[in-house]
């Protein structure tokens, strides 16, 4: 079963930083866009970055660029978003997601081109 598995959030300050992993388990990454996606309450489902298969081509959000980081590590089956100066308006449930291309420099930012997704990692930024 294909399962994909968010965890690192928590409850931070403003200010402070946070690096969420998703880790799949059941197949192997290497040949898979993953994006990262955020839903805060009462708000719709937002795009917050996305990395190509090869990891070669990053693409972020307005309201995270320079500030939020995609890597990831196919040896290790797992994607990191690497989350610096949050801010109270980061607050959100984050998910992961992803879906198998061809081509390992494509890229994908909606939300609607993902097969997979995982459950979701509480962020909290509050001081």
């Amino acid at each position: 079963q294909l399962q994909l598995v968010e965890s690192g959030g928590g409850l931070v300050q403003p200010g402070g930083s946070l690096r969420l992993s998703c880790v799949a388990s059941g197949f192997t990454l290497e040949n898979f866009v993953i994006g990262w996606f955020r839903q805060a309450p009462g708000k719709e489902r937002e795009g917050v970055s996305c990395i190509s298969s090869s990891g070669d081509n990053t693409h972020y959000g307005d309201s995270v660029k320079g500030r939020f980081i995609i890597a990831r590590d196919n040896a290790k089956n797992t994607v990191y978003l690497q989350m610096n100066s949050l801010k109270p308006e980061d607050t959100a449930v984050y998910y992961c997601a992803g879906h198998p291309v061809l081509d390992p420099t494509a890229l994908r930012w909606e939300a609607a081109g993902y097969d997979h997704w995982g459950q979701g990692t509480q962020v909290t930024v509050s001081s």
